[in-house]
């Protein structure tokens, strides 16, 4: 039988569990054998921390404590979507709508990403694409396009991918979004941002991204969700994808 495609399904089949037996998919983190490429080992895998509800409303970092006892109530998270925000977003509301993210930015954390971003570990891109489903559903619900935040052309050329990029992809094939990967352009290169604060990191991407010109039509009544590989908010608080 053959798949919509056109391609033998069994062949298919055949031919990646040959892959596997000659090249067994190694865990992104640690390099222990698992059953398919992306995935984490064991004890891997319970190292993550996950972020989830209770969340703040904007900036998605979750509460320490469940803030709406009352979990029936007009802001409740058992719809998915938390009502409240916290203290830091009350002070000082950050200039996108929402935001999620699949980790807490840790010592484990930042191994899998350095992986991901200059180890070459691509093989994790569909993993975590399905964890940013999960994570960001209530955000994918409401988006249009899906945009990763672009690198300098000298940064990608020595990198040769963008981590981002490949997120976004990963994202799209899970949700059916539309991604555009070009839409925006980074026009100067900026330095790295790991120990600036924020206001620091809003001088240093001031002017250094643009809306491409021939895309502009494109984000016309469209709602975006932007794909970065960490965000960092304005406690600098570091969360991963």
């Amino acid at each position: 039988m053959a798949s919509p495609g056109g391609s033998p399904r069994p062949l298919r089949q055949w031919a990646g569990q040959a892959l596997n037996l000659l090249l067994p998919p190694g865990c992104p983190v640690c390099d222990a054998v698992v059953e398919k490429a992306g995935a984490l080992c064991g004890p891997c895998w319970r190292q993550v921390d996950f972020l989830g509800s209770p969340q703040c409303l904007v900036c998605g970092l979750p509460f320490e404590f469940d803030p709406d006892p009352h979990p029936n109530g007009p802001d409740s998270h058992a719809n998915g979507s938390d009502g409240i925000l916290c203290g830091a977003c009350i002070r000082d509301r950050p200039p996108y709508e929402r935001a999620r993210a699949v980790m807490a930015y840790g010592d484990f954390s930042r191994r899998m990403v350095l992986a991901f971003k200059h180890g070459d570990r691509t093989d994790a891109a569909p993993a975590f694409g399905k964890w940013l489903a999960r994570a960001g559903k209530v955000l994918t619900a409401e988006a249009d396009l899906i945009v990763p935040v672009p690198l300098h052309w000298t940064r990608l050329f020595h990198r040769r991918y963008n981590q981002a990029a490949l997120l976004a992809h990963a994202l799209g094939r899970e949700t059916g979004l539309k991604v555009v990967p070009d839409l925006l352009q980074r026009r100067r290169k900026t330095p790295p941002q790991v120990r600036m604060g924020p206001a620091q990191r809003r001088r240093n991407l001031r002017g250094a991204l643009r809306v491409h010109p021939s895309r502009c039509e494109r984000l016309k009544d469209r709602r975006v969700l932007l794909v970065d590989d960490v965000l960092t908010l304005t406690r600098v608080v570091r969360v991963a994808f």
